[in-house]
């Protein structure tokens, strides 16, 4: 029993320390993408743009994260979970480690930006592999009924990596003036991942490959090309899926990247509430989290994400009338909303998404359908939203965008089954019918 039990808490703290590591390492990008990095690698633009600019590096990981998703799936599908968990946590952490050490654009000119987009593409090229590795260590570990609460550990990497990132800003903050902190502290977190990693390759290593693919292994049941059997057999799945992720990255990173950003911008509330309202806010979504995976043990996935969906779509547009009053109660009452709710919606997506996919790609699969979500859901909302709040409708516009997705989000999990009762040591590879 006891050995059992030490089992168990390795496999908890292997997903969610690593998750909790590879967020940090893209959390603290996006909060100096809102405070510093228009100036620090676009100084030559105006404030406006200097910060679309800057966006746009935060959305560039975005794009590449669906890469690295289809390219560590393959290698997860074909040799195991536990390697490219391990891989996809050093790609992410170097590539962190050395934006901390990257010269600004008054040291090297336009080599600097170009540089930091290259290590910015890398970076979302190794968080692509981490969810989905995080989310099967779990789920296929977990004893039957019990996948929800297994898989709420990588769910909650997310909120711990974040309030570890603002945390540090937040010091940062509070300890170096203005000058000091635009020169090199925002460098100091950038830094730190090194560290971090180095503890997260020690928990990793010390972990056992997953039952289900040990027999997946043992009786040759291996797909030879992944992605290829994925596209072929569920991509339905992948596209629903990933529609019905949009909506938790598209209130995470309103309620943290573009706030941030307006709130200090815009409202001139200071920077260090606002990052303390958004770490309270985090506690909220880490609660969520907790909440609905546990519940969708008992109700089911679906019933659970359909809620916390439809809630979401009233909630986007109550957002900003909130953020407008620029009553410290009432925007942290925003933010704490959303990020509550995207907590709710995120909590059951651990062991949902895996449980939409065949043995055969359910890294693929999962990763694949979690970065593309990530594609719409949060690299578009900063991008769009500071577009939008120049409109007629202002701000408000903003808040329409987010129940638009919530919309979105909602059509997609109509039409996708519920997968609580779905056996994952199933295998149907090559059957004459296959679930889409």
């Amino acid at each position: 029993m006891p050995a059992r039990l030490t089992e168990r808490t390795r496999i908890a703290a292997a997903s969610l320390v690593g998750t909790a590591i590879e967020f940090y390492d893209f959390y603290i990008y996006g909060t100096a993408a809102a405070l510093v990095l228009n100036t620090a690698f676009f100084p030559q633009l105006d404030p406006v743009a200097g910060r679309l600019a800057a966006f746009s590096t935060f959305a560039v990981a975005f794009v590449s994260r669906p890469l690295g998703s289809a390219v560590f799936g393959h290698w997860g599908d074909r040799i195991g979970r536990k390697s490219m968990l391990v891989v996809s946590l050093l790609v992410m952490g170097l590539s962190t480690v050395a934006i901390g050490l990257l010269p600004g654009y008054a040291a090297i000119g336009v080599a600097a930006p170009v540089l930091l987009v290259l290590l910015r593409f890398t970076q979302g090229f190794g968080l692509g592999g981490e969810w989905g590795g995080a989310a099967l260590l779990a789920t296929e570990h977990a004893p039957p009924g019990k996948r929800g609460l297994y898989a709420m550990f990588p769910q909650l990497g997310p909120p711990v990596g974040f309030i570890a990132a603002n945390g540090l800003f937040l010091i940062l903050g509070v300890m170096l003036s203005d000058r000091q902190f635009a020169g090199w502290g925002w460098r100091l977190p950038f830094l730190a991942s090194l560290l971090l990693v180095l503890i997260g390759l020690y928990v990793r290593l010390r972990i056992s490959e997953t039952p289900v693919f040990r027999a997946a292994m043992e009786e040759q049941r291996i797909a030879r090309v992944p992605f290829a059997g994925l596209m072929r057999h569920q991509r339905r799945r992948v596209l629903l899926g990933a529609g019905a992720m949009t909506i938790t990255y598209t209130l995470f990173y309103t309620a943290t990247t573009y706030c941030l950003s307006y709130g200090t911008a815009t409202l001139k509330i200071p920077k260090t509430t606002m990052l303390g309202l958004t770490m309270i806010g985090v506690v909220f979504m880490a609660a969520g989290i907790v909440v609905s995976a546990l519940v969708s043990d008992r109700l089911g996935r679906r019933r659970v994400l359909i809620t916390g969906t439809a809630i979401a779509i009233a909630w986007g547009l109550a957002m900003f009338p909130l953020m407008e009053t620029r009553s410290t109660v009432l925007v942290g009452l925003s933010l704490a909303g959303a990020l509550a709710l995207m907590g709710l919606i995120f909590g059951p997506m651990g062991a949902y998404l895996p449980e939409l996919f065949l043995t055969e790609y359910r890294y693929s699969g999962a990763s694949v359908t979690y970065s593309l979500g990530g594609v719409l859901g949060g690299a578009v909302p900063p991008l769009v939203a500071t577009g939008l709040q120049v409109t007629s409708l202002g701000v408000f516009a903003v808040g329409i965008y987010v129940s638009a997705m919530a919309v979105l989000s909602l059509l997609c999990l109509l039409a996708l089954p519920e997968t609580a009762g779905e056996n994952l040591q199933g295998f149907r590879y090559g059957a004459a019918v296959l679930p889409e």
